[in-house]
């Protein structure tokens, strides 16, 4: 390997030569949105539509950060803003290695996202909503969480003892409910392109 490559996430290949500059200017998309809610999902779709556009892209997923950057982190107030904080910085450092960086990380409060936007460049922080109800998240629960979290086994769990505030004003707010990933992604990708992103 070259000293100018690089190579991203286990989960998230990719190289390029540092020599070539993006055509688009480096954004952080950052989804956030209820356990569930289907933003790792939509992640991946987007992921893979801005890389067929040419594209560098990287994906920060809570999941993926849990396992190492945030692995000494708990659930407290203040380990979910130093979380957010942690992730908001790499997709800066990222951001400035000329990345498409997307963030999948449910981000419960809204300080927390704002203090997150206010480390990325003016104008290159895209907040989107994935806007899922509660019951449609539970229904979901792909790794039976929310059923721990009723039954008392995972504490401070977003959404049931824990609070979720919604954007009040997201960039980009999706609903989930009968629209595909891709469809989602597509949103997304539209709303970059009107604003030469």
């Amino acid at each position: 390997m070259s000293k100018n490559e690089f190579v991203a996430t286990p989960s998230h290949h990719f190289a390029y030569n540092a020599d070539e500059l993006p055509d688009n200017p480096p954004c952080c998309i950052w989804l956030t949105g209820l356990s569930g809610a289907g933003k790792s999902t939509i992640a991946a779709a987007l992921h893979f539509e801005l890389s067929q556009l040419g594209q560098r892209v990287v994906i920060l997923d809570g999941d993926v950060l849990r396992s190492g950057l945030n692995k000494n982190l708990g659930f407290s107030r203040e380990d979910r803003a130093e979380s957010v904080r942690r992730a908001a910085e790499a997709a800066n450092l990222m951001m400035s290695a000329g990345l498409t960086v997307i963030v999948a990380l449910i981000s419960p409060f809204r300080d927390d996202r704002e203090k997150a936007m206010n480390v990325c460049p003016t104008g290159s922080f895209i907040e989107v909503y994935v806007n899922t109800d509660l019951e449609t998240c539970e229904h979901r629960d792909p790794k039976n969480l929310y059923k721990k979290a009723r039954q008392g086994l995972i504490p401070e769990f977003t959404g049931i003892d824990s609070p979720y505030e919604p954007p009040l004003a997201p960039h980009i707010n999706l609903s989930t409910d009968g629209q595909t990933p891709l469809q989602s992604a597509q949103k997304i990708i539209d709303f970059l392109a009107a604003r030469n992103i």
